[in-house]
């Protein structure tokens, strides 16, 4: 057992990222036998990169004792994410075995909504008050902690951000040098509430390393760094694409299979409702299928390539709302270049298509109906795909929140209508 507790413990002191990944894979009793073999700096940085929702899982059987433990050393981001995945109750006798000076971060940090600067920003952060001297805010620097170092910022009296001092003005300037004299004012700063995907528009355009949160009083509470913006637009960005196809956004690759089944049959047993629907509409044409069997063996290519259609105008679209380069008046000029992009794009893949028909079947007839369906359901398909997005954004949903299963369904309804009623409609007229 003891060689057994020594290579565990080598592991997880060595690679913590991969010790993370392990326990997620396994439940919370488990889970919890094996963090307690472990000494409390190693469990620490084991929990500190697991998903939020298993760690809280494992930590739920750890003993109140080891647990306060573990929570005492999390940095506040991390503990902040792991207390909102417990129970209210679990959570407060969590809040209340902590230093109250710790507690009182983490309670006003819970205060803040997901995604939102409150929600990411780091505490504390080091400051220099605007009256000290030169050589006070010297000596008070180097007794701050290094990692609450970013920029040098400015606080007057009440603890509102004043402005930001360079470096080498603050080493080059005398002893008994107010800081007041050398604060640059311009600073620019974050409120708790704003979200993160904005946060990381303006850390994008102005390359800061940090940014200052404030309160709406203007007091200085923390600092976004340049790093968490990106890791948290990535892990938004990776949510998106699990909720695009209906699965849950904190779905991982190691969750357990029931909370796979959770996340995804509801989604699965709508995709199967709307499935249904396009196949209703198949089943309304049966008599003109009958009659000419070659239009059941080119239904998929005319919905293969509107969802095809679909999904390049959903990705843009989507894109485009994540970086704010949709804003809300725009909505019309989106719907209308992407009208015009189905249209070319389907007068060209029209034709095309067309030709190979002619060429395979000898049917003008069909040729001209499979050509004409593509350009109509191209047209459709693009602005399904710009406009599905925009109307979940209008009513305050996820643009990307199973997107693509509405729009699969659409595009499919759209393309066997305008197929197989032209198709329909030509017979009539051929025979």
């Amino acid at each position: 057992m003891k060689t057994h507790d020594a290579l565990l413990k080598l592991l997880a002191q060595s690679h913590p990222e991969t010790a993370a990944r392990g326990l997620e894979g396994l439940d919370g009793p488990e889970g919890a036998a094996l963090l307690k073999r472990l000494p409390d700096a190693v469990a620490i940085a084991v929990v500190e990169r697991m998903v939020p929702t298993k760690a809280a899982d494992v930590m739920r059987h750890l003993e109140p004792e080891r647990a306060a433990a573990i929570f005492r050393h999390l940095p506040p981001r991390s503990a902040r994410s792991l207390l909102l995945q417990i129970e209210e109750q679990a959570r407060d006798a969590a809040l209340k075995n902590l230093p109250e000076e710790q507690a009182k971060v983490l309670r006003d940090l819970l205060r803040h909504a997901e995604d939102t600067a409150g929600a990411i920003m780091e505490t504390p952060v080091a400051s220099i008050a605007i009256d000290h001297t030169v050589q006070e805010a010297v000596s008070a620097l180097r007794k701050a902690p290094r990692h609450a170092v970013h920029y040098l910022y400015v606080t007057d009296r009440e603890g509102k951000l004043a402005g930001v001092v360079s470096v080498r003005d603050l080493l080059l300037a005398a002893p008994r040098d107010t800081v007041e004299s050398l604060v640059q004012r311009d600073v620019v700063s974050v409120p708790t509430s704003m979200d993160q995907e904005q946060i990381a528009t303006i850390v994008r355009e102005r390359g800061f390393l940090a940014l200052p949160v404030v309160d709406e009083g203007g007091r200085l509470l923390g600092v976004v760094r340049h790093e968490q913006v990106l890791k948290a637009a990535q892990e938004e960005a990776f949510e998106d694409m699990q909720r695009l196809v209906g699965a849950g956004g904190d779905e991982r690759a190691l969750s357990p299979s029931t909370t796979a089944v959770g996340k995804r049959l509801p989604w699965l047993c709508l995709n199967l409702g709307t499935a249904f629907l396009a196949a209703l509409v198949v089943g309304f044409f049966e008599d003109t299928i009958a009659a000419a069997t070659a239009l059941a063996v080119l239904m998929p290519v005319v919905s293969a390539v509107g969802g095809n259609t679909g999904a390049q105008a959903l990705a843009v679209v989507i894109r485009g709302l994540a970086l704010n380069e949709v804003l809300p008046g725009q909505t019309r000029a989106v719907l209308m270049k992407e009208a015009g992009a189905g249209l070319l794009n389907g007068a060209c893949v029209g034709l095309l298509c067309a030709a190979v028909v002619l060429a395979w079947s000898r049917a003008p007839w069909l040729a001209a109906v499979i050509g004409a369906a593509m350009v109509f359901s191209m047209i459709v398909a693009a602005l399904l795909g710009a406009a599905i997005p925009l109307a979940l954004r209008a009513l305050g949903r996820d643009p990307a929140q199973s997107a693509s299963i509405f729009l699969t369904t659409l595009t499919d309804v759209v393309g066997f209508a305008s197929f197989l009623g032209l198709a329909r409609l030509a017979t009539t007229l051929v025979s």
